[in-house]
């Protein structure tokens, strides 16, 4: 059975993380809405005979998008690769290695 400070550790790490995936998609939000009117405010500027589709039109969602994607990472991606559960199996492993190297010496 689990204790009040087990407990309270546990939700304050599940609150941590809900609070990290609502921080990504707030930024991907804005993200989106503000590409998009970067492109909308783009397209109604443009000279006669300019093109749309050229890298300065693109260059703030490119590198915002960069940026975008480590956030994602720093947030969805350590779980991905490793997460608690690795971690849990890692020290068993390590645990069982360790208790049968010293079983071999005694």
């Amino acid at each position: 059975m689990e204790n009040s400070s087990d407990q309270y550790r546990k939700m304050e790490r599940a609150r941590k993380r809900v609070k990290a995936i609502k921080g990504f998609y707030k930024h991907f939000t804005i993200y989106i809405i503000v590409n998009m009117l970067l492109l909308i405010v783009h397209w109604l500027t443009m000279e006669p005979g300019e093109q749309f589709l050229t890298w300065n039109t693109f260059t703030t969602a490119f590198f915002w998008g960069i940026g975008l994607l480590c956030h994602g990472f720093a947030v969805f991606g350590t779980d991905f690769l490793f997460g608690a559960e690795w971690e849990e199996r890692k020290i068993k492993k390590y645990m069982g290695e360790d208790n049968t190297k010293h079983k071999k010496w005694e």
